[in-house]
């Protein structure tokens, strides 16, 4: 059994007033993979995953060399991160069109799974266009049988041509196994390029919104809607001064089509519309009570409203606001989102974290700031449904 200490012993004062020796400071290291895509710039992809958090990166190459990196900037949505090293007589991969590949199709997994170093391993395409699986905020990825395993995250998708057609990022393992069972998942190089654009042009992305609420188009919607398939995505609500209403869409509409790209579901139109940036022309084609029509508008970042209520004894030092472009929920789900909690504040007490996304309050159902902000006020003792990382719970705030 553990003896206890006394915790004065774990603060730096009282150690150096003491004059007991300094503790050691704990190194944590995680180890990835990397796509060199630019070799008179030295740019390397990689998964935002790997790197995030960092003090310092090492890029180590094949040929034994290692450099020291600087990160260049990150999208947490995509999982995508671009960082730099010195352009020493390097060697980059070129970038395929994703849009080209096909079911069946082969392709090598290159990686440095459990830090083993360069291993490759072959598969084949198994899927594409896998989204709804709560892996990172926008997904249309890749599915491949190739072996992915732990270090190979941000490691290359190539076909027979060694051109990169994807990022490996995820593996889906039942249980605890962290093991592959043959399920793969790699960002599209499309994907990769469009955001990559933007981290190095301005360290982020600066990714515009639709502005719309969607729901998937069911076999009873398409037949209330007179649509003769279930492609598209069915508008559900329409944000004040955003791209949507500046195009002209209304609720009830069905959209089909956004810059020429056929919709699957409302998941592809999320999709879609999160490699949308600021300035971007945007055509869609809807269907409006059985007729199709051509809307256009320039694609523009929806002015975010957050709001603080820290006069309720159990919301203080929570930041609400409308459900954020990067959750897998936005566009799907009416809410309330929680953008911060300080740490040990009353809502954090109280058991509100970040990421929670307030459906109802009080058995009201909640779609608005202004709404949320009336039922907060009218009332002290709160019974709050809410979703946590994908699963309903009930709170009792008073």
């Amino acid at each position: 059994v553990p003896a206890r200490q006394n915790p004065l012993m774990n603060d730096p004062f009282f150690r150096r007033f003491f004059n007991f020796p300094q503790q050691q400071r704990r190194t944590k290291q995680s180890l990835g993979s990397g796509v060199i895509v630019d070799a008179k710039k030295g740019l390397v992809l990689t998964n935002n995953h790997v790197i995030q958090s960092a003090d310092e990166i090492t890029v180590s190459l094949t040929d034994g060399r290692s450099f020291t990196a600087t990160f260049v900037g990150s999208d947490p949505a995509t999982d995508v991160a671009l960082i730099r090293i010195p352009p020493q007589t390097l060697n980059a991969l070129t970038l395929a069109n994703s849009d080209q590949l096909r079911v069946g199709d082969f392709v090598v997994a290159i990686g440095n799974p459990f830090g083993l170093g360069q291993t490759v391993t072959s598969g084949i395409v198994s899927a594409l266009g896998r989204s709804g699986l709560g892996i990172e905020g926008f997904e249309n990825f890749i599915q491949t049988d190739a072996s992915i395993n732990p270090g190979n995250s941000g490691g290359a998708l190539v076909n027979l041509r060694g051109e990169l057609v994807g990022i490996n990022t995820a593996i889906f393992s039942p249980g605890q196994s962290a093991g592959n069972i043959g399920i793969g998942f790699a960002i599209p190089s499309n994907m990769v390029k469009k955001i990559t654009q933007q981290l190095l042009a301005y360290g982020k992305v600066r990714r515009a919104e639709l502005g719309v609420n969607m729901q998937d188009i069911t076999p009873q919607l398409a037949s209330a809607f007179n649509l003769s398939s279930t492609h598209g995505a069915v508008v559900t609500s329409v944000q004040a001064n955003s791209t949507a209403q500046e195009a002209g869409l209304k609720v009830g509409d069905v959209i089909l089509k956004i810059n020429d790209q056929t919709l699957n579901s409302a998941d592809s139109l999320r999709n879609q519309v999160g490699l949308l940036m600021i300035g971007d022309n945007i055509r869609l084609t809807i269907m409006r009570q059985g007729k199709t029509k051509h809307l256009r508008a320039t694609a523009k970042a929806v002015q975010k409203r957050h709001l603080k209520f820290d006069d309720h004894r159990r919301l203080a030092g929570a930041t609400f606001g409308l459900v954020d472009s990067s959750s897998p929920y936005y566009g799907r789900l009416n809410g309330i989102y929680i953008h911060h909690v300080k740490r040990n504040s009353p809502a954090w007490r109280a058991g509100l974290r970040k990421n929670d996304i307030i459906t109802s309050v009080n058995k009201s159902t909640v779609s608005s700031l202004d709404t949320f902000s009336q039922l907060i006020h009218h009332n002290r003792t709160l019974l709050i449904n809410l979703i946590r990382e994908g699963q309903g719970m009930y709170m009792v705030l008073k």
